[in-house]
């Protein structure tokens, strides 16, 4: 977006879903980053974006991904909960960002530094777009980690997004520790 300017991309996954952690993540590419196929996550294939993980952590010029649990979203809400975890990714950075993009149109000012939001960014920046990825990897492998603890909800398959199945294993088996109480989980 701005040549020569250390700009770092921004994004969450997991946001809609009914349980687990927002993931946030923030990415720095380097100006000659060139990665055929990078795109926002939810256009890819599970299998693509896993193919795409390793080749962006150890391309980038920094990466990190940050997880805001249940409990703190329903603290402050999934927005607020979205921001301050891209914050905390921003700081985890082992590079100081110069400038910030973030997929949407919300953002709070981060320190000193400038950002511009960009809606549908994940598919306009390759920054954002590597962001998506993360954010949403990290979190898919959390929560098929986390189905195995808890077992017969399908977080392995839908990762806690609401599908009907998901619905009605809350319905059967009611809600986790990890189910975010002021969402509509689908049981009232």
């Amino acid at each position: 977006m701005h040549p020569g300017v250390i700009e770092a991309g921004c994004d969450e996954a997991g946001r809609g879903c009914l349980c687990g952690p927002v993931a946030c993540a923030a990415v720095i590419l380097p100006d000659d980053f060139e990665c055929e196929g990078l795109n926002d996550s939810k256009q890819l294939s599970e299998k693509k974006r896993e193919e795409l993980r390793p080749f962006i952590e150890e391309n980038a010029l920094a990466w990190a991904v940050v997880m805001v649990g249940p409990e703190e979203i329903d603290e402050i809400n999934i927005l607020n909960a979205s921001i301050e975890g891209m914050h905390r990714a921003l700081t985890q950075l082992a590079v100081r960002p110069q400038h910030i993009i973030v997929d949407g149109n919300r953002f709070r000012q981060f320190e000193d530094i400038p950002h511009t939001t960009v809606v549908k960014g994940d598919s306009k920046y390759m920054s954002i777009a590597a962001a998506s990825i993360l954010a949403k990897t990290h979190r898919d492998e959390l929560m098929v980690e986390l189905s195995e603890k808890y077992p017969g909800y399908g977080w392995e398959k839908h990762k806690g997004y609401p599908t009907k199945a998901h619905k009605e294993a809350i319905r059967k088996l009611g809600l986790t520790p990890l189910h975010r109480k002021s969402f509509n989980c689908g049981y009232a």
